[in-house]
């Protein structure tokens, strides 16, 4: 599975020296995921939700004027639409610090268009690569059937 022509210049020190530096990203990306706070709201403002980047609620801010005794599902919509509005900029957030160090894999393992240690998925045997993911392509099928 290594490259034709064995492993010459491949230096296995150099690998693994960059794994732990991805690691080591990767650990702080998420602690500062985890320290990070956000606000989603809904209804223009009136309520406010405020997460952790860990998921924890934290807050929750309602606008006098949306609390209405005889329209409860109302504010229930809006609380879970504010809350609903943190966890996706939690998402985007995470997608956003993770997908650098994310880059770095694909880089290592063949992704990302480039040959990577293992000569990209084209050179192993029976890999399916994107845009060719068509039954007919992948020879451990029965075509016959």
């Amino acid at each position: 599975m290594f490259p034709p022509g064995g492993s010459e210049g491949f230096d296995m020190s150099q690998l693994l020296e960059q794994a732990q530096r991805m690691q080591e990203q990767l650990m702080a990306a998420q602690q500062d995921l985890a320290e990070s706070e956000v606000t989603g709201t809904a209804g223009g403002g009136l309520v406010r939700a405020t997460m952790t980047g860990g998921g924890e609620l934290t807050d929750l801010q309602l606008d006098p004027s949306v609390v209405d005794p005889e329209d409860i599902d109302t504010l229930t919509d809006l609380i879970v639409a504010a809350v609903r509005d943190a966890h996706a900029e939690i998402q985007r957030q995470a997608s956003e610090q993770l997908g650098s160090i994310g880059g770095g894999v694909e880089g290592l393992l063949g992704g990302g268009g480039g040959e990577g240690l293992f000569g990209g998925a084209s050179s192993i045997p029976g890999a399916v690569t994107q845009g060719d993911e068509s039954p007919e392509s992948d020879p451990r099928r029965d075509n016959d059937a």
